[in-house]
Parts: C-alpha cells; sequence; structure tokens
C-alpha cells in the first residue's frame, strides 16, 4: 500500500487550471532522481484517463538502444489496453496513441524522455508533428514530458525551435518543505524527538523516496545505520546510481566536481585546480548542469553599501544526501563493504558531530523562508539573502557569516546556525562577535546577531540578551 501523496500542491492547482484554457497543453516537469516528478504527474491524474510511458535506460550496445525504446512502449501501450502497432517508426506509435486520447480529460505521461529519446534522431521531431497534427485535437488532453536530466530537457525541448511556442507550463520541483518532510515522517510513524528527526532530515533532506526508506520502529541512528552504513544499504549504492543515470559517460568527471566542494564553499579557479580541468566555458557548462540537477549551488556574496551582487561567488554541495555521502559514506565505504559498523554506535565514529552541524546548517539554507517568517520580514523588504564572505585585505579582516540577509532598511541580519544535543551556552557570543567585528559596515547600517537552533539554550544566554532573535527551527516542523 503506497503512501498518501504530501505537498505539491501549489503544482497540482497549476496543473488543474490547464484544464480551463480549453486547449491541449504540453507540460514539461523536471528536477533531480527521487524528488517525485512522475508521482506528482499520478497524483494529478488519478481520476482522470492516464497512459504512463517510462524510458528504458539506455544500453552500451547503440543498436539494441533503437529497438528497446520503441519496442517496450509498443508493449507498455498493450499493456495500457491498447491494440499492438508496429514498433518500425514513432510516427506509427504516437499516432496510435492518439486514437485512443482523442476525447476527454485525458493525461499521458512519457517519464524519463531522455532515455526514450536517446540516440533516436527522429523521436522529437515526430512528437512534434503527432502533438501539432494529432493529440492538440483533443481541448482536455495535457501531455506531460518528465525527466532527471535537465540539462538536456533544456537543450532539447524547451530551448528547442521545434517546441517554441509549445509548452503551457514548465515545473521544476524542489525538496518538500520542513513541514512536509515532517508529515512524510508521521506516515511512516516515525514519532521520535524533534533531534532524531532532524538527524534524519539533515541526512535525506525532504527527498520523498529517501523518506519512504525511514521505518517506524527504529530510532534515527538505527535508521542511517541500516541506510548508509550497512553493506546493502540503499543509500549506500545511490550515489553511483546517481550519476551513472543522470550523466552516463561523464558520471567520473561529475563526481570529480562534486568531490572537490567537499571541504565547503568553492571558487571557481580552486574547483578546476582539484579537478585537473583547464577554466573553460565547458567547466562551467558541468557545474551549471549540477546546479540544474539540484545538487550544488552558486552562493554570490555582495556589497553591502550597495546591495548589488558581486562577481566573487562560491559553489556549495546544496544536496543534503551527496554532502551526506562524500563526507561520511565514502570515506568508510571498504569498512561498509565488510558490515564493521553493525555493532558500532554512530556517536563512536570519528567527526559524527560536526558532520551533524554542517548538514543541519544546509537544511535551513534549503528552507530559508521560515527564517524571514521568525524574523516577521516580508519577501519585499529583503534586499539580498545568502550565506555571506569577505575576503581578507590589507584594509579589511575576512569574515563568514553562515546567513546574512540584508533589508531595504540598512539592516542586516547576520545568523549563526548551531546544532547540537545539547543546550547552546553563552561561550558562543565571543565567536559570534568576532565575526561581526570583522564585517566591514557602511556607515548607518546595522547588523543584529540571530541564532538558529533545535535544541534550546541556556537561561544564561537567553539572559545576555545579545541576540536579537533566538530561532528554535524546530518549530517549523508543525
Amino acid at each position: 500500500m503506497s503512501l498518501p501523496f504530501i505537498g505539491r500542491q501549489n503544482e497540482l492547482e497549476e496543473l488543474r487550471g490547464l484544464f480551463k484554457q480549453r486547449t491541449a497543453s504540453l507540460v514539461v516537469i523536471k528536477g533531480r532522481r527521487r524528488i517525485g516528478k512522475s508521482r506528482l504527474a499520478e497524483e494529478f491524474a488519478k481520476d482522470l484517463q492516464f497512459y504512463e510511458f517510462i524510458g528504458l535506460f539506455p544500453k552500451e550496445d547503440k543498436a539494441a538502444k533503437k529497438i528497446n525504446q520503441r519496442t517496450e512502449f509498443v508493449r507498455q501501450m498493450k499493456e495500457q489496453g491498447m491494440p499492438g502497432v508496429s514498433d518500425q517508426d514513432w510516427g506509427d506509435i504516437f499516432w496510435q496513441l492518439s486514437q485512443h486520447t482523442q476525447t476527454g480529460r485525458t493525461v499521458i505521461l512519457l517519464d524519463e524522455i531522455s532515455w526514450m529519446a536517446a540516440d533516436e534522431a527522429d523521436f522529437l521531431p515526430k512528437l512534434k508533428n503527432a502533438w501539432d497534427r494529432h493529440f492538440k485535437k483533443n481541448p482536455q488532453l495535457i501531455l506531460i514530458l518528465c525527466g532527471s536530466i535537465s540539462t538536456w530537457i533544456d537543450k532539447n525541448i524547451l530551448s528547442s525551435t521545434g517546441f517554441f511556442g509549445r509548452i503551457s507550463l514548465e515545473l521544476t520541483l524542489d525538496e518538500l518543505s520542513l513541514s512536509e518532510s515532517n508529515l512524510f515522517l508521521e506516515q511512516v510513524r516515525f514519532k521520535r524527538s524533534v533531534y532524531e528527526k532532524f538527524k534524519i532530515l539533515s541526512i535525506v533532506g525532504g527527498i520523498p523516496w529517501y523518506l519512504e526508506q525511514i521505518r517506524g520502529d527504529q530510532s534515527a541512528d538505527a535508521n542511517i545505520k541500516r541506510l548508509c552504513f550497512s553493506k546493502n544499504g540503499l543509500l549506500v549504492k545511490e550515489f553511483k546510481k546517481i550519476f551513472h543515470d543522470l550523466f552516463e559517460n561523464r558520471g567520473e568527471l561529475y563526481q570529480k566536481i562534486v568531490r572537490a566542494l567537499l571541504t565547503g564553499p568553492t571558487e571557481f579557479n580552486t574547483i578546476a585546480q582539484k579537478v585537473q580541468y583547464k577554466k573553460s566555458g565547458r567547466l562551467s557548462d558541468y557545474l551549471d548542469a549540477l546546479i540544474k540537477a539540484g545538487f550544488i549551488v552558486r552562493d554570490f556574496t555582495w556589497g553591502i553599501k550597495t546591495d548589488q551582487m558581486s562577481t566573487l561567488s562560491r559553489y556549495r554541495l546544496r544536496d543534503n544526501y551527496l554532502r551526506f555521502y562524500l563526507k561520511y559514506i565514502l570515506p568508510h565505504l571498504s569498512q561498509i563493504g565488510q558490515n564493521k559498523y553493525q555493532k558500532t554506535t554512530l556517536l563512536a565514529l570519528p567527526g559524527w558531530d560536526s558532520i551533524g552541524g554542517l548538514q543541519f546548517e544546509n537544511l535551513v539554507l534549503n528552507n530559508r523562508e521560515y527564517i524571514y517568517d521568525a524574523l516577521g520580514l516580508n519577501v519585499d523588504e529583503v534586499s539580498v539573502d545568502n550565506p555571506y564572505f569577505q575576503r581578507k585585505t590589507t584594509k579589511q579582516l575576512g569574515c563568514q557569516i553562515d546567513y546574512l540577509i540584508q533589508t531595504k532598511y540598512n539592516t542586516l541580519f547576520a545568523c549563526e546556525i548551531k546544532f547540537s544535543r545539547e543546550k547552546i551556552g553563552a561561550n558562543i557570543i565571543p565567536k559570534m562577535q568576532k565575526k561581526l567585528d570583522a564585517l566591514a559596515l557602511p556607515r548607518r547600517y546595522s547588523c543584529v546577531p540571530v541564532l538558529i537552533h533545535i535544541n534550546g539554550v541556556t537561561d544564561e544566554l537567553v539572559e545576555s540578551d545579545y541576540f536579537a532573535a533566538l530561532i528554535d527551527f524546530s518549530d517549523f516542523l508543525k
């Protein structure tokens, strides 16, 4: 029995709104692997006439690709009650499909479309022709093109002259919000403490398929050990699948790039040095592909006085699972392969607490809209926000702020993000003040410190009245 559908209400409303147009609609849904693209389409179409087709992962034998994709498509047509049709030509296949979708509210999903079209030169041209000549004759038909390789979709569909003016809606799915992720944990009956929930979320983020793997009868540590530190753990094997499925023969290069970000936010030139790749537009394209896949993000710093983005930027691992894998699973792969952690507590592993802090920081940055609410800020009041770094020069010290929000009223909120099993005490104050002292502030600007935590703070810290706001991030699970 599948879990109830959670989240994506805005996306569902946008899809339902297409029926008000009284014309057929061509939709693109993209997003990282496991984000729930096909599940969204299925939920939308659950009370409609629905046909779903899934591409086969391309094989190494190029000749086999051409036969398998068409043959599999026809097999899936038969499986869904359509009569047999020759698999020799995509035009014939699409025409036959159109004959069964001529009337009524109908949704057709072509899932993993980049795989369907792999080395099939006539797939997209004949799909475009079938759309123009046949599918669009049903004003209540919605054809959804879905895939994980965003760069392929951008190049071959969204930026293609063949599909220009034909796309009615483009959806890029992101992770579920904190509250939606918590609902997922409730559905799998994981009703542990807030700290344990955040341990889970700090590793898997808001990725629906990962959340589905959590067992309610196990503690956070037991779930993490089963998924990440067992020989056959699903999240032990997931990393290679991601890069193999999405990037095929360039998977190794993409892996090198994300590993270059392992030590923290990294500038372009440093990445080029680490991967031993020339500083070129091609490397920028690879980084852009990882951004579009949802795995990394490019954080620009800015001039506080002008609130204008600087040319200085750093690339950061955005995806919590990817970051955790590289930081903690990869270095222990040989021991995991020998099941050496079956009787070891995670707390005994070196650096476990510190990696938890890095993961939590990433989770907060991916859910920054909650910070706006906690500070009583409207989106239109904020000039810019991001992790902030200031380079050391002869005139200023270097500094780095976990998360800095600059408002249009010359006020800055410097957010310190802390993940701890214990309450946070007043010893954090001098460390925070050192950062603020180094920050180069123009005249008539003020900067106030903010602490983001989950496990409480001491009375001493509260009484110090140092922080302008103490934000308990666990409040946003509700």
